[in-house]
């Protein structure tokens, strides 16, 4: 058996576990409201698993797999809940991935990525709460909703920064791991 064939068969199954792992917790997320953050998360990080051995195929092929399954197998009726984990969360690992590859200057990438997250935020506050948050004749209400963009655009930004360092570390936390595993 050549070497390349043990390796695309490698590909093919550490692909298949996180498109499968990714498809659990993004079901457990969208069935229960409370844990759907915290599915997009952890779907993220199983979208890792094939990224940590350079499969940028296998990882591409594994996050269409967990859309299209995912919608299928529980999400058909709320797919709208689905939309920031397919703009966003869902390829932010390849792109993580692709960046340190080529070797993208790290403040541009971040710029580029903040402002792709913060249309994130946007186009899922346009879904979910139909371009008006609470009641709008309640002061408070009307000023998030006056200044949304501002919000979205500093907060989304800030955040961000935060949390794009946390997903690089994690993915040097799943690169050990998966190291392990064979070498």
């Amino acid at each position: 058996m050549s070497k390349k064939r043990n390796s695309k068969s490698f590909e093919i199954a550490l692909s298949a576990i996180s498109c499968a792992l990714a498809v659990i917790f993004l079901l457990v997320g969208t069935l229960s409201h409370v844990l759907l953050a915290t599915g997009y998360i952890m779907a993220q990080i199983s979208l890792m698993i094939p990224l940590s051995k350079g499969f940028y195929g296998g990882d591409a092929l594994a996050y269409i797999g967990t859309c299209i399954l995912t919608i299928l197998l529980g999400a058909i009726g709320q797919v709208w809940v689905l939309v920031p984990f397919i703009m966003f969360f869902g390829q932010h690992p390849l792109l993580n991935a692709l960046q340190l590859r080529f070797n993208i200057n790290k403040w541009l990438a971040y710029i580029i990525k903040a402002v792709w997250f913060d249309f994130s935020l946007w186009v899922m506050y346009i879904l979910v709460f139909g371009s008006s948050i609470g009641n709008p004749d309640v002061e408070i209400y009307r000023v998030i909703n006056d200044y949304i963009l501002l919000f979205i655009f500093i907060g989304g930004t800030i955040v961000f920064l935060l949390y794009d360092y946390v997903m690089f570390k994690v993915q040097m936390v799943v690169n050990a791991f998966i190291y392990r595993i064979k070498k």
